[in-house]
Order: C-alpha cells, then sequence, then structure tokens
C-alpha cells in the first residue's frame, strides 16, 4: 500500500536518526521532547533482531479507556508483562494498519501459553473519531486480543513524548480525511523492570516479530 507523503517523512526521519545519528528521536520533531535516547546497533551479542536501547525507557504513567468502556491504567495493568506499545489511529491509511497487522501475524504464531505473557497495546492518536467501538471493530481484525486505548490526547501526548515520540494534533485535510502525524516506533518493554529495552521502527519485517516475540514472551533480557 502507498503511503502518505506525511507518513513516509516520519518513517523517512526515524530511519535517518537511526542510522545516521544513532539516536531515538520524535520523528518528524523539530527538536522537541525530552532529548534523544541512545541505541546501540544490533549486535550478536544481543538474541534479539529489533534495534537494543541503550536507554530503558520507563512505561509510562498513562490512565485511559479500554474498548470495554472501562478505565484502564497502563503501568499498572501491564506491570510483570512484556509489552509492545504503539501509537496511532485506524484511519491511518498505511503504517498503522502494516504495523499491527504484522504484529497480529506474527502473534498468531505463538503458542496460547505465550500469547498470554505478551500485551499488545495500540494508543490512539486521534481519540475523537477513535472512539472504543471504532477502535475495538478495527483491532479484532489484527488481534481479538490486543489493547486498544482512547482519551485525552493531552495525556497521550505527554506519554509519548517521554519515550522520545512526537505526536501533533490531528489535522482535518480538505477533502475531509483525517491526518494525525505520530511517531512510528513500537517499543517493546520487559517483563524484569517493565521498562523498554527493544525498539522497532516503522518498515519492520512480520519475521523480525515473528522471531523476538517468543523470546519477549519468555522476558529474555536484551
Amino acid at each position: 500500500m502507498a503511503r502518505s507523503p506525511r507518513t513516509a517523512r516520519l518513517a523517512g526521519a526515524a530511519a535517518v536518526a537511526l542510522a545516521a545519528a544513532l539516536t531515538l528521536t520524535a520523528c518528524g520533531s523539530d527538536g522537541g521532547g525530552t532529548g534523544p535516547a541512545k541505541v546501540t546497533r544490533q549486535t550478536s551479542d544481543s538474541p534479539y533482531e529489533g534495534t537494543v536501547l541503550g536507554k530503558n525507557f520507563e512505561k509510562p504513567d498513562l490512565q485511559l479507556t479500554d474498548t470495554a468502556g472501562r478505565p484502564y491504567d497502563l503501568r499498572q495493568q501491564t506491570s510483570g508483562r512484556s509489552t509492545l506499545l504503539f501509537f496511532g489511529y485506524t484511519s491511518c491509511p498505511d503504517v498503522c494498519p502494516t504495523t499491527m497487522g504484522d504484529i497480529g501475524v506474527a502473534m498468531k504464531k505463538l503458542s496460547a501459553e505465550e500469547r498470554q505473557k505478551v500485551n499488545v497495546v495500540f494508543v490512539s492518536t486521534d481519540p475523537q473519531r477513535d472512539t472504543p467501538q471504532v477502535l475495538r471493530s478495527w483491532l479484532d481484525s489484527m488481534g481479538t486480543d490486543f489493547i486498544g486505548l482512547t482519551g485525552d490526547l493531552a495525556k497521550v501526548k505527554t506519554a509519548a513524548k517521554s519515550l522520545g515520540i512526537l505526536i501533533e494534533d490531528p489535522v482535518v485535510n480538505s477533502d475531509g480525511t483525517v491526518t494525525s502525524t505520530h511517531g512510528a516506533q513500537v517499543l517493546a518493554f520487559l517483563p524484569s523492570d517493565d521498562k523498554a529495552h527493544v525498539l522497532y521502527l516503522s518498515g519492520t519485517e512480520e519475521k523480525t516479530y515473528e522471531h523476538d516475540l517468543p523470546l519477549l514472551a519468555k522476558g529474555v533480557p536484551a
């Protein structure tokens, strides 16, 4: 599927930041955020194919609403479990469905026991349109056990910023479509300390998730 120019700009910025500067920045940012987080190139010392972070991010202290309409405390309710965290929106034309779809395919290849040990959390960057019902319908096509969260955009932006991820306010285009500019990174938090240890950039292939998810399920150190 062709990427929109704006999303392509975000993905390209992330790739350049990794390859040239070896930092994780808020994609498409102008220097705002909490500052760059050092990452390391993949080495034979790590069992993961994703990019190992040189700085391990704290899980955001974020309270939103889940797809059942209930309050959801991200830090509390995913504590002690491996967690993949991604910020996006359901009407995204490219990177969001591709990323979540690839994770969904890889999750289906895990055993039932392994799947119970990995949370996949999708946080909406367009909460005005991504109601709990909309989120649930969209996520079900990729993973019926995926966690969808929506709510106060200011809280979402603050949580993302703490991870070095930029989120801009949604923009309604002249044709009525909505563009929500957001960083396209997936962060993997390990159960040992509830911190992010592994990064997956936009464009990460499904086979990478297929390789790494069983390790995440076991809580293997990065």
